[in-house]
């Protein structure tokens, strides 16, 4: 493959006395004010653009087109009149259109249907993938290919191939297939790279947006360690190479060919593209495509902790010098961490070493360790640092695996007391903490979200029993010369850490 080759360094000098216009075919000559002298300005240019075409006519045979059979549910289903389609919308019992909808609906079953049900049918989707290997494994995405009846892979020769589903990952959304045809054993295939690059770097997407086929864009990565909120484990290179519908599931390639990243997503108030697209990081690909390929599903390490991330005012509350770190809120019962001692309240700042800068990285960091392994987590806990050895369980089927919320129906009446941070408390009945009983607008307490109904579990560490063992620790907090006291806070079964500021004298 031919190397791009840098020049040496080309001089632009600004223009100080005349300048040549050439418009509609005749030169005009213009004299300009005349200017002072300037500093010459030097720019360290490149060779001329040598374009992306031997990167991609190498790739393309690599990148295919997928397309999909699958079943559409009976709810989806519209049912047909004659001469035209209506969908009667799924309403609830005791909406006023519902009655009317009812009423109409044997008109419009289609002929053949029967006792009124609609008949199977079954809509086709298109989208992208890579080969990795000369005997045709395949990635795509999770969504391309769910629910999927038939799969069909179509090379860059219009060669069609049947394909199986080997694998899927919905936390991710990668799936791994396979040609069906023993004999198919010469296909061209690309490989990962080892390092996605940096913020800048070229990126050629290659894919089938729109089921037009062997589309090629380009553009730089945008940024890194992108959240979309698409799952715990958002890790997203965000690219500016135009990636649209039936683009999911392509390759991004580097300048070198080999694969970056995995398109999945893009950002589009109209359903096009908008400069703004997505795509799952070959380290991560490579990890879940490894597993999905040796036994057909993805395992990950499971720590068994609720976590948050810490703001400046926790952070003043508990001591800290930074807000880096995840803070632990509540252990899961049975898991590994609060077996192997890790407590609530406890900032978990590195695993094995690793620096963890908030609950997402700890997260995705736990998940990319196999099961079973023992890992240590660096701790802080009461501005103390230690350690803790934790052997690592199987991440459970239930993605939102999190403590049981504690039983904190019953509050009893008692006269409210207001605090120096703007919060009025009652006892608790039949639980630990305070109730919040109201709140003073624009108090510390306000501000930071507080509201009544909440429990104040724990002051700076401490369970919490009585009013006056409340103000004593927030005595002590301004007395040690944090300008916070960190609160442990239950609202609707949900366990959460605030750092309420003390406020101005």
């Amino acid at each position: 493959m031919r190397s791009l080759l840098l020049t040496p360094s080309r001089k632009l000098i600004a223009a100080s006395t005349l300048a040549l216009v050439i418009a509609g075919g005749t030169a005009a000559t213009y004299l300009l004010p005349s200017q002072p002298a300037t500093a010459q300005i030097e720019v360290q240019t490149g060779a001329p653009n040598l374009g992306f075409a031997d990167l991609v006519e190498a790739v393309s045979p690599a990148v295919v087109a997928i397309q999909v059979r699958a079943e559409v549910p009976t709810q989806d289903i519209m049912r047909r009149g004659p001469g035209f389609e209506f969908d009667f919308p799924d309403l609830p019992e005791d909406h006023p259109l519902r009655r009317f909808f009812d009423q109409f609906d044997d008109q419009f079953t289609p002929p053949g249907a029967p006792n009124g049900q609609a008949p199977r049918r079954f809509m086709q989707a298109v989208g992208s993938g890579f080969i990795i290997s000369q005997d045709g494994y395949i990635v795509t995405n999770n969504h391309v290919v769910a629910d999927a009846s038939e799969v069909l892979v179509v090379l860059q020769d219009d060669t069609e191939l049947a394909a199986e589903v080997v694998g899927t990952d919905p936390r991710t959304d990668l799936a791994l297939l396979k040609v069906q045809d023993d004999s198919v054993n010469d296909l061209p295939y690309v490989e990962f790279a080892d390092d996605e690059g940096r913020v800048g770097d070229w990126v050629v997407a290659v894919g089938n947006p729109f089921g037009l086929g062997g589309t090629v864009t380009a553009g730089i990565i945008s940024a890194r360690g992108r959240d979309i909120n698409a799952s715990a484990y958002d890790d997203f290179i965000q690219i500016d190479a135009p990636i649209n519908r039936g683009n999911s599931g392509g390759p991004s390639f580097n300048l070198s060919g080999e694969v970056v990243g995995v398109n999945t997503a893009i950002f589009s108030p109209s359903g096009g593209n908008v400069g703004i697209a997505f795509a799952i990081p070959a380290h991560v690909a490579q990890n879940v495509i490894s597993q999905l390929r040796d036994d057909g599903t993805v395992t990950r390490g499971f720590l068994g902790v609720s976590l948050q991330d810490i703001s400046e005012d926790l952070a003043a509350g508990l001591g800290l010098d930074s807000t880096d770190g995840a803070l632990v809120t509540e252990t899961i019962a049975d898991a590994p961490a609060g077996a192997a001692g890790v407590e609530s309240g406890d900032v978990i700042v590195s695993v094995d070493g690793q620096d963890i800068e908030d609950g997402r990285e700890l997260s995705r960091v736990i998940s990319q360790i196999a099961p079973g392994t023992s890992v240590e987590l660096g701790i802080v806990r009461d501005g103390q640092d230690t350690a803790i050895n934790v052997t690592l369980d199987r991440l459970p089927d239930d993605l939102d695996a999190a403590p049981a919320p504690s039983d904190r129906s019953q509050q009893e009446e008692a006269e409210p007391t207001s605090t120096s941070i703007g919060v009025m408390l009652e006892p608790h009945a039949g639980g630990e903490g305070l109730v919040v009983a109201g709140v003073e607008p624009d108090s510390p307490a306000a501000t930071r979200g507080l509201a009544p109904g909440d429990v104040v579990l724990e002051a700076d560490g401490q369970v919490l029993t009585s009013m006056s063992q409340f103000e004593d620790v927030l005595a002590a907090v301004r007395d040690s010369g944090r300008q916070a006291v960190p609160l442990k806070v239950e609202r609707d079964g949900v366990v959460r850490f605030l750092g309420v500021p003390f406020a101005s004298e």
